[in-house]
């Protein structure tokens, strides 16, 4: 009888609980506050200002291919840290790991971004010329290469994202549906389908999870293969290099938990999600981060060592070209950013067991990823001969004018405002997926003291 009753108990604790969960992370959804939407507006406003970069840009033309590598290296930015970033929360998913529930939303909203990629990639397929006549990856084969490739490619990318995101809410968006007045109860109705939370569904939800999240990160690399070959590499004359899109894929996984990190962070400080985001999220991505920035050494070095010893004229004009010359700057800073500093700091287990010091390890990345596709992109498009076997001369630095800076800071502008306005329809926190950590989780006594217990959920 005693066990029974306290059984009982425990399930009516366990009920409450989620309750409470479901009652606050919904609740968020029905008020925003006036703090909220300033940065909406001004985000807004800077992202109409990008898009009017853009049009000063088309107006110009696309011949001149050097003046929109500010454009293109704005692009590869989007898609490197924030289309990365919903690789987190499928990695992490995978492995069954309990700590990561909380962060998955949070890595899982930055697909909405996709179709602001998409958008402005299709401006980028009338930048670079034809493959015939030129060293490409395509031997001018197939029929549509590399433009309808490429662009299936990003597209795919975005649509496995938005499919793998709404999957993942879908269960929220019912819950709101059905919990959450308001004027967007009609959309949330109509996204929710029929969703009821029987079994069967909860089994297809699974299973759609593995498909969708194996698919994008299959599309992920895929597209950063020929994004980064076709605009990049085959830019520049005598730049044969096996190793270069697998760097560019791996600054996408790095910025990927880093952008993961920051909003974390902001969530947590500013968003007030701080009863959800402890220092166990920061602590498991700064791991995952820290391992990534050794690798970013272990990739670049692997590549310029190939280069430098090899000692061919052509050779080192592309080292000259992309490291230490016009663009030694920008590439200083990437080596920074995106090794020394986070490594330096991550290295210490009193940092990582922290929330400032993996956020503040993020964004030091996340500086070195935007200056690191400054340096390959726009020094791809400032070369004029793109046909010759090698690189004679090496370009002068191109130096952006006002309507580069729009582009750069309205678009990344309108990639977080894309993020903000998604929180209004989908929490940034997993409802069901923090709740279903209750059933996984028991306080039991060990010798004097209560630990936690955690099950796997298979």
């Amino acid at each position: 009888m005693h066990e029974t009753a306290a059984t009982k108990a425990s399930a009516l604790s366990l009920l409450e609980e989620q309750q409470g969960i479901t009652r606050d992370l919904l609740g968020r959804l029905a008020h925003a506050g006036p703090r909220f939407w300033l940065v909406v507006t001004v985000l807004g406003i800077l992202f109409i200002v990008g898009i009017v970069g853009v049009v000063l840009r088309l107006q110009g033309g696309l011949a001149d291919r050097a003046k929109w590598g500010y454009y293109a290296a704005t692009f590869a930015f989007l898609l490197t840290a924030f289309q990365g970033a919903p690789i987190v929360s499928l990695a992490t998913r995978m492995v069954k790991g309990h700590w990561r529930r909380p962060l998955a939303r949070a890595s899982e909203l930055f697909a909405v971004v996709g179709v602001l990629s998409s958008v402005l990639f299709l401006i980028m397929l009338n930048i670079i010329p034809p493959v015939q006549g030129r060293r490409t990856l395509w031997f001018e084969w197939p029929v549509g290469a590399p433009y309808l490739f490429d662009s299936l490619a990003v597209i795919f990318l975005a649509v496995c994202g938005l499919g793998l995101l709404y999957t993942a809410a879908l269960p929220d968006i019912a819950a709101a549906r059905d919990r959450v007045p308001g004027g967007r109860k009609g959309l949330w109705t109509a996204l929710a389908l029929d969703w009821q939370g029987t079994p069967e569904q909860w089994r297809l939800q699974k299973v759609a999870l593995g498909v969708l999240g194996g698919f994008y990160l299959m599309f992920f690399v895929f597209t950063h293969l020929l994004v980064s070959v076709d605009y990049v590499m085959a830019l520049v004359p005598g730049w044969k290099d096996n190793i270069f899109p697998a760097f560019h894929a791996l600054v996408g996984l790095q910025s990927g938990v880093a952008i993961t990190l920051v909003a974390l962070g902001l969530l947590r400080w500013v968003g007030g999600y701080k009863k959800y985001i402890d220092m166990e999220q920061f602590w498991g991505l700064s791991k995952l981060l820290l391992a990534l920035s050794l690798l970013w050494f272990y990739f670049q070095w692997s590549a310029f060592i190939t280069f430098w010893y090899g000692k061919q004229p052509g050779e080192q004009s592309v080292l000259t070209f992309l490291m230490f010359g016009p663009y030694a700057g920008l590439y200083l800073t990437a080596f920074l950013c995106g090794f020394l500093l986070p490594f330096l700091l991550l290295i210490w287990n009193v940092v990582r067991r922290s929330t400032v010091g993996p956020f503040l390890a993020g964004c030091i990345v996340l500086v070195g990823a935007f200056a690191d596709r400054l340096r390959l992109y726009v020094a791809a498009f400032s070369v004029e001969d793109i046909k010759l076997h090698a690189l004679e001369t090496v370009p002068a630095t191109h130096l952006p004018d006002s309507a580069d800076l729009m582009i750069m800071i309205g678009m990344v502008a309108g990639a977080i405002l894309m993020y903000l306005l998604a929180t209004r329809i989908v929490p940034p926190v997993s409802v069901w997926e923090v709740k279903e950590m209750l059933h996984y989780r028991v306080v039991r006594m060990f010798m004097k003291t209560r630990v936690v217990v955690l099950a796997k959920p298979e």
